[in-house]
C-alpha cells in the first residue's frame, strides 16, 4: 500500500517540477536568473525517495544554475535560507563530470564558500534525509 502512496505521491511531485520548470523558463527569457535559480530551489528536495523526482528536480535546478552569468551579484539578492540547498545541487553538479556543469558550480561554490562558510559545505554532506 505505501509502494501505491509513494507512486501517486511521485506524480504529483513531478506535475509542481514540470510547473516551476515552466516558471522557471519565463523568468529566463525575462532576463532574470537570479529569480529563476530561487524558483528552482524553492520546495527542494523534493520530499521523496523517487529517483524520477530528484532527477527531474535536478534538471530544473541545472538549468538555473548555468543560466547564472555574475556569480558575484548572485548572491547579493539570494536569501540565506537557500545556501545549504544550493550547495547539495553544486555537489550533485560536479558529480556529473560534465565540464561546463563543473566549472559553473566550482564558480558558484566559491562565491557560496565564500559568504556562507564552511558550515555550509558540512551542513550539505551531513544532511542524509533531505537528499538531491
Amino acid at each position: 500500500m505505501a509502494e501505491f502512496e509513494e507512486a501517486d505521491n511521485a506524480e504529483a511531485i513531478i506535475t509542481r517540477i514540470e510547473h516551476k520548470s515552466r516558471k522557471i523558463e519565463s523568468l529566463l527569457k525575462q532576463y532574470k536568473p537570479v529569480e529563476a535559480l530561487k524558483t528552482a530551489l524553492e520546495g527542494s528536495p523534493p520530499n521523496t525517495k523517487d529517483e524520477r523526482c530528484k532527477s527531474a528536480n535536478w534538471i530544473v535546478v541545472h538549468r538555473a544554475i548555468m543560466a547564472i552569468k555574475d556569480v558575484d551579484s548572485l548572491f547579493s539578492s539570494l536569501d540565506p535560507e537557500y545556501y545549504d540547498v544550493l550547495m547539495k545541487y553544486l555537489y550533485r553538479g560536479l558529480s556529473t563530470g560534465d565540464r561546463p556543469t563543473c566549472d559553473q558550480c566550482l564558480r558558484i561554490h566559491e562565491k557560496l564558500t565564500e559568504k556562507a562558510g564552511l558550515g555550509c559545505i558540512l551542513r550539505s554532506l551531513a544532511d542524509k534525509v533531505n537528499t538531491v
